[in-house]
């Protein structure tokens, strides 16, 4: 007999390693449907029990921070809304220009504007000591193209160095650092609080210009619909006649708010982006996602009020 032709062996021999091979392949892709599955399930359940669960309760949100017990029984909000960025280390050159960064239209402030914003840090580092179930939120966003910090950490820097709140480790003060104009100072601050303690406080205090009063407490509180009755403004101005900037923070200030209370149309809007010099996003939306509605409210009619619930209203 004739030996078997060397091809027939080949293709035998082809054959086997074909139906292995093509054995394997259904099995790798087994394995992959499998954990592709597997992996699908656990984004599902994580998704439904992120959004399902509020933040305050979220055990895998409260993981990543450690907050002292105290924090959680306190009900006061105490906000400094920032001017200007404090560029410096040493407290008692805190009235030299250079040690600060200022907008356009700040170039070179009096002096004595320097002190009004030491004032109004001082002012709100009393209050604090006085009340032991208050918060200090410092508040302001990088809106300085000549700093890489924000308002707010730069005011609360500066308290801390200059030994307003009588120790290093002061834990009833931070800052806000997304805030770019003054609605935002209040909004931010109030879920920069909630970040802080888990829950909303029960009354405000705000320390600022005395010539912003009006633009606080009759259009900000307003918008957000916090009752005037818990809502306390102190206004400290520079001494002596202030009648011009009184009359800019009508016109640029006042006036705008009052035709778009929610500072989200093309005046205002621009401002916070111009203000947005390195395009920082507010995590509130996350962190807060109760108020996720208010913060992204802006009604085509530019003074209709939100009137969805919010935590700190009946309705």
């Amino acid at each position: 007999m004739l030996p078997t032709p060397v091809s027939t062996h080949r293709k035998h021999g082809f054959a086997v390693r074909r139906a292995s091979l093509l054995s394997r392949s259904r099995a790798t892709n087994l394995a992959v449907l499998g954990l592709a599955a597997l992996a699908l399930t656990s984004f599902l359940i994580n998704i439904h029990f992120y959004f399902s669960v509020p933040s305050s309760f979220n055990p895998h949100l409260n993981r990543l921070v450690s907050l002292p017990d105290l924090q959680h029984s306190l009900n006061h909000l105490i906000i400094v809304p920032g001017h200007a960025t404090w560029k410096g280390t040493d407290p008692s050159l805190r009235m030299q220009l250079e040690e600060w960064a200022f907008e356009s239209f700040q170039t070179k402030p009096e002096p004595s504007r320097l002190e009004v914003f030491f004032q109004h840090i001082s002012q709100a580092a009393q209050l604090a000591l006085a009340d032991e179930r208050s918060l200090v939120v410092f508040s302001g966003g990088q809106t300085q193209r000549t700093s890489t910090t924000t308002e707010g950490e730069s005011y609360l820097r500066l308290a801390l160095n200059a030994g307003l709140f009588h120790a290093d480790t002061f834990s009833r003060a931070t800052s806000e650092g997304f805030a770019m104009d003054s609605f935002q100072n209040l909004l931010f601050s109030i879920a920069r609080f909630h970040e802080v303690t888990g829950v909303y406080p029960a009354k405000i205090t705000v320390v600022g210009y005395e010539m912003k009063r009006a633009r606080f407490v009759e259009l900000h509180r307003q918008a957000i619909r916090w009752p005037a009755a818990h809502f306390s403004y102190i206004g400290i101005d520079v001494d002596g006649d202030n009648s011009r900037a009184r009359q800019g923070e009508h016109q640029n200030g006042y006036l705008p708010y009052l035709s778009d209370l929610y500072g989200c149309h093309t005046y205002l809007a621009n401002k916070r982006r111009h203000r947005n010099y390195d395009a920082r996003y507010p995590p509130y939306y996350l962190s807060c996602r109760e108020l996720r509605p208010l913060l992204e409210w802006c009604p085509s009619d530019h003074t209709q009020l939100f009137s969805d619930p919010l935590p700190w209203s009946a309705g």
